[in-house]
């Protein structure tokens, strides 16, 4: 196949994936010609007869799998981001070939005999941290087991990789079907009008005109239970929320984690979650256990105290499908704050522009000019070029905000094309969100949590567009899982930094700012709710964890998951975790397996880097060259908790999380 757009460089600006050209018919033959020519290269790496050194084999290991490099990140954004029955039946067919490929360079012992011999002497420290990293990778990969386990491995890893697709594939298809249809209008008592337009216009595309559709988010909170009148409706959504994936992933999880936890013991360690923390910045197992042990009285204590609250303005025994209606009942009562209020105030292009981009600016000296003779790889993507303050380019940014039913839930970024000095390459970078699309020719009104959501991710893509290493091994967010969520967490703040906020939270009708009483209540409403909000991440965070450290078989996750949420002490009734196992996508299809606990260890290095802004005077342009030059261009080519004791000139400190989250 002469014309598959994979065989060469992409020739468009950045090296931007040729979208136009990519149909779904050029992607295996891609893989299989990137994972020959990777083995190839590797066996020319490993059977060299010249003695190992850092250029002929770890810089050759670097160089090695360009093509596969192309192919796998467009097909994987595909998967993820606007999937088909063919691009599912391809990744049903090549996700356990690929961990058979990865395997064959892992287990090769000619190659990791070479990498073991290179020697040090003479290296600069990051090309040392690289070689130790390749050493580690290896040895994590099975490269030092004795033949028959290795090949025990390899049969783990090939079946881990078919399930996992299978995971996220039955969740995309039950979350579309799970989906609830409302034929009375009336029943929608309580939702804004854009959200009712919204629902309209998800209906109309399912091909449901005249009905009205409310499409799930991934974790079990729906956002529309905050403002739905109907009872019965409210329970309607929750319900179909908490059913995701049964029975279709009860078995696959239940199969995952004992796999994992096989892999683990041929591997020397106790458990996955062992295995995982090992590489990653929290020192050890026990770390985590005991972190997340001392939160939970206080964060259950809280939600307690809440949930009295929520009961006496209900007047009933509430339920979890009542949980977030009265709870903005109560902050409405006491802030004078409603939802539907702040809406019009947020309206998508503004906040992308006028907060997200405008934080940057301000922050970085960075600015964006829209591509639209760039194509993206749907027609909602947006393209925006990027650029340094003394004008040279930077990268691509790529911004894809709408739901649809070919894209998975939740909100996450991804890179197509990673820096290095050694590829001579900049960042190609996009996010992904799941935010309602209106009918056409209407303004995108979005909630409060989803304009922070926006700023989240901005700060992934920061990490990726900032990056100025030289290897991409090293490339932007490629670093431990428990340090990833951290800059991104920091970007959170400049949602709600008063200069920001008071630029993007204009009306998007008559272009008036939001009123000042109004921000002001907006702000000091944020605290409340924080028990329900600690204890539904911890719930999900320690149900993670007992997945991944159990000594005894599970045998039905059902019943594993209520005995795991029981015996941590998290098992209320009125706030179900974050995300429940047959849909817990994060850990089962997304690489956080036994690492969900990396959001609140992050935010204990987030809260303390707010702290630092704030006592150095906030959005300044020296904090953020500060922030950029010590943290976040450093990508994965330092050990990172040493990144961070150089910008902040000590160890973190706890007590900002506590103060933030109400646990002291």
């Amino acid at each position: 196949m002469t014309e598959n757009p994979f065989f060469a460089p992409s020739p468009l600006p950045y090296r931007l994936p040729p979208f136009a050209d990519i149909r779904e018919e050029h992607y295996l033959p891609a893989f299989e010609r990137g994972m020959a020519e990777q083995l190839a290269e590797v066996e020319a790496i490993a059977g060299a007869p010249e003695p190992a050194t850092f250029d002929n084999t770890v810089v050759a290991l670097e160089r090695s799998g360009e093509l596969l490099d192309r192919v796998s990140t467009v097909f994987f954004n595909q998967a993820s981001s606007h999937t088909n029955p063919e691009v599912q039946r391809i990744q049903q067919e090549v996700t356990p070939r690929l961990a058979q490929h990865h395997d064959a360079i892992h287990l090769n012992g000619r190659l990791f005999a070479r990498i073991r011999a290179v020697p040090a002497g003479g290296l600069s420290a990051e090309q040392r941290w690289l070689l130790e990293r390749y050493v580690t990778d290896f040895v994590r990969a099975g490269a030092e087991l004795a033949p028959r386990d290795q090949e025990r491995l390899k049969a783990v890893n090939e079946e881990l990789s078919t399930l996992a697709t299978r995971f996220e594939q039955n969740l995309l298809a039950h979350t579309n079907a799970s989906a609830v249809v409302v034929d009375d209008e009336a029943r929608l008592a309580g939702l804004s009008e854009d959200a009712i337009r919204a629902a309209a216009e998800t209906a109309r595309a399912r091909g449901l005109p005249g009905g009205h559709v409310l499409s799930l988010v991934l974790p079990t909170g729906q956002p529309v239970l905050a403002e739905l009148a109907d009872r019965d409706l409210r329970e309607q959504v929750h319900r179909a929320s908490i059913g995701r994936g049964l029975p279709d992933n009860s078995e696959l999880v239940v199969r995952m984690a004992r796999l994992r936890a096989e892999r683990a013991r041929l591997l020397g360690y106790a458990d996955h979650a062992e295995y995982v923390v090992a590489d990653q910045t929290a020192p050890d197992t026990r770390a985590v256990t005991e972190m997340l042990g001392k939160l939970v009285p206080a964060a259950v204590a809280n939600a307690h105290r809440e949930a009295d609250e929520l009961r006496e303005e209900a007047g009933f025994e509430i339920a979890a499908w009542d949980w977030s209606f009265y709870a903005e009942k109560v902050r409405a009562a006491r802030h004078q704050v409603d939802g539907r209020q702040m809406r019009p105030y947020f309206e998508l292009d503004r906040v992308l522009r006028d907060g997200v981009f405008h934080a940057a600016h301000e922050l970085y000296g960075i600015s964006f000019t829209e591509r639209p003779d760039l194509t993206g790889h749907h027609p909602d993507a947006r393209v925006f070029e990027v650029f340094d303050e003394d004008g040279s380019p930077l990268g691509l940014f790529l911004g894809d905000f709408y739901a649809r039913e070919s894209k998975r839930g939740g909100a996450w970024m991804n890179s197509l094309v990673r820096q290095s000095a050694l590829e001579g390459t900049r960042p190609v970078v996009v996010n992904n969100l799941n935010i309602a699309k209106p009918p056409a020719g209407q303004p995108t009104l979005m909630t409060f949590e989803e304009v922070v959501t926006m700023f989240h991710e901005f700060g992934h893509a920061l990490h990726g567009l900032f990056s100025d290493v030289g290897y991409p091994r090293f490339s932007g967010t490629a670093v431990p899982r428990d340090f990833v969520e951290y800059p991104s967490q920091v970007n959170e703040m400049w949602a709600v930094w008063p200069s920001v906020l008071a630029n993007y939270a204009r009306h998007h009708q008559t272009g008036e700012p939001m009123p000042g009483d109004l921000l002001e209540r907006m702000l000091e409403a944020r605290k409340f709710n924080q028990g329900h909000a600690t204890v539904e991440y911890l719930a999900a965070t320690l149900l993670d964890w007992a997945w991944h450290t159990f000594e005894q078989d599970p045998q039905d996750a059902e019943e594993f998951e209520r005995r795991a949420l029981r015996a941590a002490n998290v098992d209320l009734p009125l706030v179900p975790p974050r995300y429940r196992s047959t849909y817990f996508a994060h850990i089962w299809a997304g690489g956080y397996s036994a690492g969900y606990y990396s959001y609140i260890w992050s935010e204990v290095l987030d809260a303390d880097t707010v702290e630092w802004f704030k006592e150095n005077g906030g959005l300044t342009r020296e904090n953020g060259d500060i922030f950029r030059r010590a943290l976040l261009s450093r990508g994965g080519s330092l050990p990172p908790m040493e990144a961070f004791r150089a910008f902040r000139g000590r160890d973190p400190r706890i007590e900002p999380l506590l103060e933030r989250r109400g646990l002291l």
